[in-house]
């Protein structure tokens, strides 16, 4: 909505109502601009579009009374050459066309307007503004005073009333015009991989490839690093199809994660090996290409929450210049404020239909110019909580839910914010990471009591979050670790978290890890312990992929990775958090295991259904053979599982029209620390069940067991049979 008439300067032609140090910086454009030939242009595509000619810029603001647009030298990026008044405006976008840019001119804007954080606008024309549609920047942010839109000498009572002059403009990034036409796809096409056949690597572009031995050292950490041969035949080869990148928009340096975004259109330039102009767009391009031909997905991790420009005590980046009011939320009845339903001191105002539009155009463009094939959603609650607030809860849900570009790729929320968890109250055709599977696996295996009836609703697909809503199993996300909280190795090594590294005093990350050191803390040499530390891994792993669902690994997981106890590792850019490309034995094995899990996976169809299991298509029984009763699911001592599948009640085609198999599974679950006699079913003339996994013995080989035998169940062991 636009702001009542008294809070804008009155406008009588172009460039009326500029403050006095927008009148003086504009002497720069005075004789500059008419070197440059201009026509309107148009308020379409907004960002800075190339036609071949000469390129069109356009940028939003409602509530400013003049935006400039600023070009840079190419050499000296400090030196700005023009600045261009837009006299321009269409529905609040600002715009101009000039014959004589090229790809690779340098850019930024300035706006003017009130400053009236009490109102909650901040226009500073001294501050140097990254057009949120920027498809490349020119480098790192330089956290420098001038980037800070108030005058920080003051005490914080005054502070944000006063507007700070000092010009930001040679420490901020600038934009680069690019040719997006410049790159062959060939005859590239998605994998399209079918949503129950999906196993995810959540993996870090730097991370994974910043130690590989063998590459070239330009390429490691870069994007194609992770698009190399020898990074590709890595993960074919463990048998993972989708690779889900940690935030690879642009974002500010001070986090190793990146969930800090500074625009949501350009790759990150630091994982760029090619840093000049347009070359991390084409190396990204690059990179897809490469594992798209290999047969994987690449999925984003996406951060439109919220922005890097924090709340009041943070810089003036992008959209607070641009329109504060519009992009974000602010407290009502103090505008000075921001509302922060992310924890991180702002959130973007998803009602506001600009806003929306650049969060959607984020989406598609990635989708459509970049080839990606789905996104992760950080704190996805926090977008529909703050349109909640609107009385907008489904806003953003069902622009995405209508879009013939985004209803046709994957879409995984991270179902909570600071303000709550909402798993399993996303819509259809939204997966979601499920925190209560991660909980409650990891509960179960620490030989925690009550959590039987729990552990067999999430080894099912969590039908009682899923089951309802017209979702699949598939549509939760099954997780044991991620990027936030201890790998899979520190989860069976540590019982409290170790986070000095982080220099907060350990006062950062999560108390409530459900975490067992299996009797030591930390690293040791006695081999009981590290034996058992290898079975409970396995065990984890076991659960993960033994259940209904998608399930996702963690880079590292699969040969034992270490953060030392560390489980918030968001500013360790360092050997603590990068892949350890150096193997031994143990690690070897742990791998070998991982990739004979996922083969299982994929070649044994009722592991991974498309629809949930009806109540006569499995059974679950105790130890004797009987069915689990009532009473058993609530005795709060059941740590022994098992689950029978009868594959030929199951009446399923797959995506090839094929039926699944027949083959009666039986999966046993074994979280006592003792051996437990289990009886096995028997069934007409077939005489032996067969082994096909057991997590108690390293080096588990396939064997035949006779039905209606007991079976000796090791402790703290998962067992599946095929008869």
């Amino acid at each position: 909505m636009p702001l009542p008439d008294p809070l804008l300067p009155e406008r009588t032609g172009a460039g009326a109502g500029l403050s006095k140090s927008f009148r003086m910086l504009d002497s720069l454009s005075t004789e500059n601009s008419q070197t440059l030939q201009s026509k309107p242009g148009k308020p379409y595509p907004l960002g800075a579009t190339w036609d071949g000619q000469g390129v069109n810029f356009a940028v939003f603001s409602e509530h400013a009374a003049s935006v400039a647009l600023c070009l840079f030298d190419a050499d000296d990026p400090t030196r700005e050459t023009h600045r261009i008044p837009l006299t321009e405006r269409t529905d609040y976008v600002w715009h101009i066309y000039l014959n004589d840019v090229r790809p690779g001119q340098l850019y930024g804007y300035r706006t003017d307007g009130p400053f009236d954080p009490a109102q909650g606008l901040l226009f500073n024309p001294n501050k140097l503004l990254i057009d949120p549609y920027a498809r490349v920047l020119s480098g790192p942010l330089h956290h420098h005073e001038s980037i800070l839109g108030y005058d920080y000498t003051l005490q914080d009572a005054e502070r944000f009333r006063a507007r700070n002059d000092s010009d930001s403009g040679p420490y901020v990034p600038k934009a680069i015009v690019i040719d997006e036409t410049d790159f062959d796809w060939e005859d590239d096409r998605r994998p399209d991989v079918p949503l129950n056949r999906t196993v995810i690597y959540e993996t870090h572009v730097k991370g994974f490839t910043a130690r590989h031995p063998t590459l070239d050292e330009a390429l490691r950490g870069t994007y194609a690093g992770l698009g190399s041969p020898e990074a590709i035949d890595y993960l074919t080869s463990l048998g993972i199809t989708t690779v889900e990148l940690m935030p690879i928009h642009q974002f500010s340096d001070e986090s190793y994660w990146g969930y800090n975004s500074v625009c949501y259109f350009a790759p990150h330039l630091s994982y760029a090996a090619h840093k000049t102009a347009g070359g991390p767009v084409t190396e990204f391009k690059q990179m897809v290409k490469a594992l798209h031909k290999a047969g994987l997905e690449v999925i984003l991790d996406v951060v439109y929450n919220h922005t890097a420009e924090g709340n009041q005590y943070g810089p003036t980046l992008s959209l607070k210049g641009f329109d504060n009011r519009a992009y974000y939320w602010l407290v009502d009845a103090q505008p000075q404020y921001y509302m922060d339903y992310t924890g991180t001191g702002n959130t973007l105002n998803m009602s506001h239909p600009r806003t929306l539009q650049l969060v959607m155009d984020s989406l598609r463009y990635w989708v459509n110019e970049m080839h990606v094939d789905g996104f992760r959603f950080d704190l996805a609650s926090a977008m529909a909580q703050s349109m909640n607030a609107a009385g907008q809860l489904s806003a953003f849900l069902d622009a995405v839910h209508q879009d013939p570009v985004l209803s046709q790729v994957k879409l995984i929320a991270e179902p909570w914010d600071i303000q709550g968890y909402h798993v399993g109250n996303f819509p259809v055709q939204w997966s979601e990471w499920n925190g209560k599977y991660r909980d409650c696996v990891r509960s179960f295996w620490k030989g925690d009591e009550g959590q039987a009836f729990e552990m067999s609703l999430r080894i099912l697909g969590s039908p009682d979050l899923y089951g309802n809503d017209g979702r699949q199993p598939a549509n939760s996300v099954n997780l044991v670790t991620a990027h936030d909280g201890f790998t899979l190795h520190d989860l069976v090594s540590y019982n409290e978290k170790h986070n000095e590294a982080n220099g907060e005093d350990n006062r950062d990350g999560h108390n409530d890890n459900r975490s067992w050191n299996c009797g030591v803390e930390g690293p040791t040499d006695d081999p009981d312990v590290n034996r058992l530390r290898e079975r409970q891994k396995r065990n984890f792993l076991a659960t993960l992929f033994l259940s209904q669902g998608t399930p996702m690994l963690v880079m590292g997981d699969e040969c034992g990775r270490t953060q030392q106890g560390n489980n918030n590792a968001y500013s360790q850019d360092n050997e603590l958090s990068w892949f350890d490309w150096e193997w031994d034995a143990r690690r070897q094995a742990l791998f070998d295991f991982t990739r004979s899990l996922l083969a299982l996976r994929r070649n044994q169809p009722l592991l991974r259904r498309r629809k949930f299991y009806r109540q006569d298509e499995i059974a679950w029984i105790r130890p004797d053979g009987r069915h689990m009763t009532d009473r058993n699911w609530r005795d709060g001592i059941t740590r022994c599982l098992g689950l029978l599948i009868y594959g030929h009640k199951v009446d399923e085609q797959d995506e090839n029209g094929q039926a699944i198999s027949d083959d009666r599974l039986l999966l046993l679950f074994n979280a006592y620390w003792d051996t437990v006699p289990f009886k096995l079913p028997k069934y007409g003339r077939q005489k032996a069940w067969e082994v096909i996994l057991n997590t108690s013995d390293e080096a588990f080989e396939p064997g035949k067991v006779p039905a209606g035998s007991i079976f000796e169940l090791p402790g703290r062991s998962v067992v599946a049979l095929r008869f």
